[in-house]
């Protein structure tokens, strides 16, 4: 009869078999899960190639889709966390918003007869008269009504948004204040037509079918203080640089000049275009680039650095080129069309990929205006309509 101490080194024998038998087994899961751990951070090993990897190696060796952690226990729904593709780019609307009627918008290339005010306020230049529409309140009134002797060619608010200068036919710059509908100034000098206006906080530039720009400074009383001459054929272009220190001009002779606000002659000449250079705008989020476009027999958009006097990119975009605008919400460009195509183009910088193409009008795209909050622009045509478009998010700023 076996003795207790008998059953009891039988039972430590049991135990001892036990534990031999249960660390292979933990062993085996142990060398399992390091293995599949490392094969789902580095991928699987290959013959030839070192058990281990240096795991701050950059690249494709570290770049594992998240849904491979899921074996080892990874919640995919864990906050901060997203697996949805990356969302694509806001779809640019090609249907405008509104459409008014513009009875009396003249078809004329050189003439610039819409401008929206930093108050949200769009004046519009019909024949003889200079109408309003309020963009806050939706209600249209009339400004102005020159008669049958005279007719608008321009119009320019001023940075304050509380007056409006007007460009004649008969060669004269009138400034009125807006919110009293009331002429406060008559300006003379051009022995023309006034098609193109621009303000530097109280400084206003006209350009004129008379050749010439002048620079006329509100608060003196002379008509002007100084003659700009360096065009050969009507000035149908002009805008001022963002910081009010460089006026870009574009005449009927195909000339882009460049003007600091001292100088009366211009600082840089520009003769690449091949027709009338009334397309120019200033970027908002570069100093010194400037863009300009030519009419029919040009096409094309230029690019230009004004601190280096580089010629930086053309882009021949098929059609006549009316106007530019760049607007401060986003890296876009805005450019309206003629003949043959007589659309809108919403283009990508510095890629100039395009956006989208705006359809609306009927004849060519002649006028251009973009909104203050820099969200919507409008456009005016020879059919005499004036279609409203949102193109662009609100700043971030």
């Amino acid at each position: 009869k076996p003795s207790d101490s008998d059953y009891a080194d039988q039972s430590h024998d049991r135990l001892q078999l036990q534990q031999l038998s249960v660390a292979p087994r933990k062993e085996n899961r142990s060398i399992a899960h390091q293995s599949l751990l490392r094969a789902t951070l580095f991928g699987p090993d290959t013959p030839g190639t070192p058990a281990s990897r240096n795991v701050f190696r950059y690249k494709t060796e570290t770049k594992r889709s998240l849904h491979s952690l899921q074996c080892l226990g990874y919640d995919e729904s864990g906050p901060g966390i997203s697996h949805s593709p990356v969302k694509a780019p806001t779809k640019v609307p090609t249907s405008p918003y509104k459409v008014s009627d513009a009875p009396g918008l003249e078809d004329d290339f050189y003439l610039n007869l819409v401008d929206w005010s930093p108050n949200n306020v769009l004046a519009v230049g019909l024949e003889s008269c200079v109408c309003f529409w309020n963009a806050c309140s939706i209600k249209v009134s009339k400004l102005c009504d020159l008669g049958i002797r005279d007719s608008i060619c321009s119009v320019g608010w001023a940075q304050c948004g509380t007056h409006l200068a007007v460009g004649t036919n008969n060669g004269q710059v009138q400034i009125w204040d807006a919110s009293n509908c009331r002429r406060v100034r008559t300006m003379e000098g051009h022995r023309s037509r006034v098609g193109v206006l621009a303000w530097s906080s109280s400084l206003l530039s006209s350009g004129s079918h008379d050749k010439s720009i002048l620079q006329r400074d509100i608060r003196a009383r002379d008509d002007f203080a100084s003659k700009l001459v360096g065009h050969n054929n009507e000035v149908c272009g002009l805008k001022w640089s963002y910081d009010d220190r460089e006026l870009a001009s574009g005449g009927n002779e195909n000339r882009l000049l460049v003007w600091n606000q001292h100088s009366t002659q211009p600082v840089l000449k520009h003769c690449e275009h091949t027709a009338a250079v009334k397309a120019i705008a200033w970027s908002p989020h570069r100093h010194g680039l400037l863009a300009s476009g030519g009419g029919a027999t040009d096409r094309c958009i230029r690019f230009w650095d004004t601190t280096t006097n580089t010629h930086l990119s053309c882009l021949d975009t098929g059609s006549q080129i009316s106007n530019l605008v760049w607007p401060k919400n986003v890296n876009e460009l805005v450019s309206t069309h003629g003949s043959s195509q007589d659309h809108i183009i919403v283009w990508r910088y510095p890629t100039m990929s395009k956006l989208a193409t705006l359809t609306g009008h009927t004849t060519r795209v002649l006028y251009l205006a973009i909104s203050p909050d820099g969200q919507k622009i409008v456009t005016g045509s020879g059919d005499e309509t004036l279609c409203f478009w949102r193109l662009f998010p609100a700043s971030k700023s």
